[in-house]
């Protein structure tokens, strides 16, 4: 079993920064890839970053440039630094981990950060 804890979520104003964190624990194997999810109210849940267990980095067009993916392997957790944040950056945030070695794979999702971006 996989328990993922996200944290740091919160209401901030356009131009502002805000930093997630996400700690694994339980059965993570490893090597596993982890990332960022993001939901708005009526819409999909889309990809914010990923990041494999190599810190190999991947970022949806729409935050290149705002937010930086990262990975502490001695702590289990993930981060997620957000700057320059705008009001579509509003959603609930997910982080998921994606278990590679040793098997069974697996992919398992926290319960979700809310972040609200609004003046």
């Amino acid at each position: 079993q996989v328990q993922l804890v996200e944290s740091g979520g919160g209401l901030v104003q356009p131009g502002g920064s805000l930093r997630l964190s996400c700690v694994a624990s339980g059965s993570i194997g490893s090597i596993y890839a982890m990332g960022w999810y993001r939901q708005a109210p009526g819409k999909q849940r889309d990809m914010v970053a990923t990041i494999t267990s190599s810190a190999s980095a991947n970022y949806a067009d729409s935050v290149k440039g705002r937010f930086t993916i990262s990975r502490d392997n001695a702590k289990n957790t993930m981060y997620l630094q957000m700057n320059s944040l705008k009001p579509e950056d509003t959603a609930v945030y997910y982080c998921k981990l994606n278990r590679l070695l040793p098997g069974p794979r697996g992919d398992y999702w926290g319960q979700g950060t809310q972040v609200t971006v609004s003046s």
